[in-house]
């Protein structure tokens, strides 16, 4: 498979970046920051991208979607991830509609998503860290189950309109069998969400579950069977993750690069240096390798081929790199990198999250480390 974007991929490229630097530039981050927006994300931007079509990407044909894959998905969230705009396009467009494909849940779900009015978390971290362990309880209480245990880093919990939250029904906390994915009302009686603004002004919950009562239709998939549809979930979430990690390590590089041009210093751009060229030219190398890393996943999972090593590859090559970004560009700015008022530093601050989100390089790494045997 070739490592470039078709003639139609390309033009969704160039369709989602004029659309995204117009209606959700990193000025409407800090905007909703400094307002203290209670939300975290525009809705009306949310619908716009419905309109365009864009919320309905990994949507098949069949359900009203577009019927595309996760290439032309990771276009948008590359341009997602440049502008850093505030959205529920990763959790809702990307892992949710995964995690529903081919359930009864999807005809519930997929019209909202469509349209722009539906908003879906997912909770599938536990601890600071994440891991592959499964600690919340799911108990048999008559024709459904009780759930409880906590969960955090719930990202736009706080205004979803339903939560797919990962259980364990069986075995032990870190087996990977016997986990069960539901799909959980945020309103439920006993659930208690504790909204928290994270570094980079996105909005996160920690989940209190205290004996909440649900029934057997919540269920995602079949009961103790859960590994599927949260692998399908995971795979898509990380490749999501990966692009817009690409993006911010992008839009912080096309940012330095622009100050290296600009700023002068004994009369000539700093830009002419030859130590802050030789920078840049490594900057921009280890993006293009993180990009083909990802490419590569996304072009496996769209063929339906094993993709567990190439999304793992591709996590842990972007938040490398996208570190490698913003650092360089807090570094080039100089002591204005520091300040508010200069946008370099919105991009550290979203790299840092999405480096944590679904697994960090460590992680992953560690991941590949110990599926070759070490």
């Amino acid at each position: 498979m070739p490592l470039y974007l078709t003639d139609d991929q390309t033009l969704l490229q160039e369709t989602a970046r004029d659309f995204i630097a117009e209606h959700a530039p990193v000025s409407q981050l800090r905007q909703l920051r400094d307002q203290k927006d209670p939300t975290g994300f525009s809705r009306d931007l949310w619908k716009q991208f419905a309109e365009l079509g864009l919320t309905g990407i990994l949507i098949p044909e069949g359900d009203g979607g577009l019927g595309l894959g996760h290439v032309e998905a990771g276009v948008v969230l590359e341009e997602i991830g440049r502008n850093l705009s505030p959205s529920p396009f990763l959790t809702t467009a990307v892992a949710a509609v995964e995690a529903l494909k081919g359930t009864a849940h999807a005809a519930r779900w997929f019209p909202g998503i469509l349209a722009g009015e539906t908003v879906i978390a997912v909770a599938t971290d536990e601890t600071p860290k994440f891991t592959d362990a499964v600690a919340l309880k799911a108990e048999r209480s008559g024709n459904g189950f009780r759930l409880s245990g906590t969960k955090q880093f719930v990202q736009h919990a706080h205004t979803a309109d339903l939560i797919l939250v990962t259980a364990r029904t069986s075995g032990s906390t870190t087996d990977s069998s016997g986990i069960t994915l539901f799909a959980i009302d945020p309103k439920s009686a006993g659930l208690t969400l504790d909204p928290q603004r994270l570094a980079d002004s996105s909005i996160a919950s920690r989940a209190t579950f205290d004996n909440v009562s649900v029934n057997s239709d919540t269920v995602v998939g079949e009961v103790d069977a859960g590994s599927d549809p949260l692998s399908r979930l995971l795979r898509a979430a990380r490749t999501g993750a990966s692009a817009e990690l690409l993006g911010v390590g992008g839009g912080a590089m096309a940012m330095t690069v622009n100050y290296l041009k600009d700023r002068k210093q004994f009369g000539v751009p700093i830009g002419s240096f030859q130590a802050l060229q030789h920078r840049a030219a490594h900057l921009y190398s280890e993006l293009e390798v993180a990009r083909a890393a990802v490419l590569k996943a996304q072009q496996l999972l769209d063929a339906g081929q094993d993709a567990t090593e190439a999304v793992a590859v591709a996590k842990a090559m972007t938040g490398l790199a996208t570190t490698l970004a913003v650092q360089e560009g807090i570094q080039m700015h100089g002591g204005i990198g520091m300040t508010d008022e200069y946008d370099i530093g919105f991009f550290m601050k979203r790299a840092r999250v999405l480096a944590e989100l679904f697994g960090d390089t460590n992680f992953h790494a560690n991941a590949l480390a110990e599926a070759a045997g070490y």
